[in-house]
């Protein structure tokens, strides 16, 4: 009875982890980065990269294969009271996730900005998305004559 305590107790951990490392970066491409990806484009047609599409698109390939092979693997080799303690854990990970999707969250900006800087063509814009300064992005998106609808007010 005890192993089996344990083991519930390290299949909720396990599942929190899944949910961490691999569907977290999955709902990070679909609530923060296709979708500044996609204002950016329409502010400005080579503001940012083809390429930036193309990796977050092979983000969530990789992060959907590397989720599905869990799944399978937790549901075919465990016992149905550690898919429940597992999927338990990814449950509690998702509700602590929930409040911090999209990109009106300064963390979840600021790791777009640390990601993405590298798909900008425009050194001064590329330096403050590396810097993760949202005022100097807005100063040079104005200096270029660019919206900048797509950077959030963040609270300070």
């Amino acid at each position: 009875m005890q192993m089996k305590i344990l083991g519930a107790g390290v299949l909720l951990v396990l599942g929190w982890l899944w949910f961490y490392l691999f569907v977290r970066q999955f709902l990070f491409n679909f609530f923060t980065a296709y979708p500044l990806i996609k204002k950016m484009q329409a502010a400005k047609e080579d503001l940012i990269a083809v390429g930036a599409k193309r990796y977050t698109g092979v983000s969530v390939a990789s992060c959907a294969v590397v989720c599905v092979i869990v799944i399978v693997l937790v549901a075919v080799l465990c016992p149905w009271y550690f898919v429940i303690c597992f999927f338990a854990g990814a449950l509690v990970a998702f509700f602590m996730y929930l409040p911090l999707l999209g990109p009106k969250n300064r963390d979840m900006f600021d790791s777009f900005c640390s990601t993405y800087y590298r798909f900008v063509p425009d050194d001064e814009l590329r330096t403050a998305m590396y810097n993760k300064k949202p005022s100097q992005m807005k100063v040079r998106l104005h200096a270029m004559g660019v919206s900048d609808d797509f950077i959030p007010e963040f609270k300070k």
